[in-house]
């Protein structure tokens, strides 16, 4: 039977900044957005500027402050995404990003014997490659669910089932490949946040998280644009997505 590739990564928006105006500090904003209004709240803080002498609107002032490179105050701001359909591979590149939290698949715990695959975009349109990929996989499963068994007969003396499950399993994973499907949880401020896409939306990195990054984009572009507005998403010379902040600072 054929390998039922992942194609794509799946990123949903979990959660994003709510922001409550304190009722003893008189100020108003030209914007409905939670998370913007905490971060012009914030730097209006700095310098008990509540009453906007300059007369600037919300995307005004978060857009000077990005300008400016005084980012600090972007950071009371956070999002948290759900992210599936991407490989081991790509999730260790992700989690060398250390300004995050995560929360992701166990592969001690949960049973990868039907564990999807993730075809490496380099792979696609190539059936000769996919081919030789399926192979390996394939063969990877197989290995895989033969130790498990052989592995929980060896550990039949442990009372806790639960316990004689993982023993097993994290000692099969070892056999798994990097394209083993995984998905995790990650959170971030919106500075983390704009230094991953600008990393890892940019057309030097690799394809796989390059996906990633331009589908959490799309989704910041929509809850904060004054933040991520700034970004531009454009068709490389391979046909697939890039962006290029406006501003340089991260």
């Amino acid at each position: 039977m054929a390998e039922a590739w992942i194609h794509e990564p799946r990123v949903t928006l979990l959660a994003v900044t709510q922001f409550t105006p304190p009722s003893h500090i008189e100020w108003e904003t030209d914007t409905d957005n939670p998370a913007q209004q905490l971060i012009e709240f914030a730097g209006r803080l700095c310098y008990r500027s509540f009453h906007n002498p300059s007369g600037r609107a919300n995307a005004e002032y978060i857009g000077h402050l990005l300008a400016q490179g005084h980012l600090s105050v972007i950071e009371h701001a956070s999002a948290s995404f759900l992210i599936e359909g991407i490989s081991r591979s790509c999730s260790h590149e992700i989690v060398r990003h250390r300004h995050f939290s995560y929360s992701q698949v166990s592969q001690r715990f949960v049973n990868e014997a039907e564990a999807r695959m993730v075809l490496p975009p380099a792979l696609e349109g190539d059936p000769e490659a996919q081919a030789i990929a399926e192979s390996v996989t394939r063969a990877s499963k197989e290995a895989y669910a033969r130790l498990v068994e052989r592995l929980r007969a060896r550990y039949a003396h442990v009372d806790d089932p639960s316990l004689r499950r993982k023993l097993a399993r994290q000692a099969a994973r070892s056999v798994l490949p990097n394209a083993t499907e995984t998905a995790l949880v990650m959170t971030g401020n919106f500075r983390a946040w704009r230094h991953f896409v600008r990393m890892r939306a940019s057309e030097h990195a690799e394809a796989e998280i390059r996906r990633v990054a331009i589908a959490v984009l799309k989704i910041l572009q929509e809850q904060a644009p004054a933040v991520f507005g700034d970004f531009t998403i454009r068709r490389h010379d391979d046909g697939s997505e890039v962006a290029e902040p406006g501003y340089a600072y991260e």
